[in-house]
């Protein structure tokens, strides 16, 4: 990491829940939290808490020095809503497979 940049991931227990359209395509008590030094707090959610036959995945990708390559998903109103990273940099590692939605469509409750 960078001076002054740091990440830190834990096991959360909030019920976070992403609802898009009045449609569950998420649901999970156990997210990973990722902090990250000027960002919010990400909720990475496992897989098998996503409803993933939704989901369809999209051309777009984008580099992270810190945590790599992101791939993105899709809804057929919302592109780009999902992203994670199949291959994080080993001080990431427990993202890996895990999807975060962007914080408009994630309400912890």
């Amino acid at each position: 990491m960078a001076a002054g940049h740091t990440i830190t991931i834990e096991q959360g227990t909030t019920h976070v829940r992403v609802i898009r359209d009045g449609q569950v395509v998420a649901e999970s008590r156990r997210p990973l939290l990722l902090r990250e030094t000027g960002l919010p707090v990400r909720y990475y959610i496992p897989p098998q808490d996503v409803r993933t036959e939704l989901l369809t995945r999209s051309d777009t990708s984008t580099h992270c020095p810190w945590k790599g390559d992101a791939s993105y998903w899709s809804l057929p109103d919302a592109p780009d809503l999902v992203w994670g990273y199949e291959e994080p940099k080993a001080e990431v590692a427990q993202i890996k497979g895990h999807f975060c939605f962007y914080d408009t469509e994630v309400l912890a409750v």
